[in-house]
């Protein structure tokens, strides 16, 4: 059923619990998992505009990528990396289709209301435009 997982991860604890549902899965399918963080910080939103060298934090972000795609292929998983940057929601919904993938795993943050209107919410806005079917696990 599903050959080809877009996986975003936020680098933090609540990776944990979408890693271990979307491990199950694949193993169950042999899909490909496909994992994507979106770097927004400053750095990251001029990048290409003002061609910025990479910060700190996105080479954090690439390491703790490459760091969980290693384990992950040690327990003989298909899996790639990939670290975008930009606007979190329009970054995803670009990196799903231009791979082809068929399911977007994410994680809820649990805000609720005021926490979505201050932060806003990034599973909305990537439910709400995305053709592609979406799993989001409890962080």
């Amino acid at each position: 059923m599903y050959k080809n997982i877009l996986v975003t991860l936020n680098n933090s604890e609540q990776d944990k619990n979408l890693l271990a549902h979307v491990s199950e899965l694949a193993r169950l399918t042999r899909a490909h998992l496909l994992l994507a963080h979106v770097a927004d910080g400053w750095a990251a939103r001029n990048y290409d505009a003002l061609k910025l060298a990479e910060s700190e934090e996105m080479k954090a972000d690439r390491a703790y990528l490459e760091g969980i795609a290693g384990q992950m292929k040690g327990e003989g998983l298909q899996v790639s990396t990939h670290l975008a940057m930009g606007d979190p929601p329009a970054e995803i919904l670009k990196v799903a289709e231009r791979e082809g993938c068929d399911l977007i795993a994410m994680t809820t943050h649990g805000h609720r209301l005021l926490g979505d209107i201050i932060l806003g919410s990034t599973i909305e806005n990537v439910r709400h435009k995305s053709r592609i079917p979406i799993l989001v696990v409890r962080g």
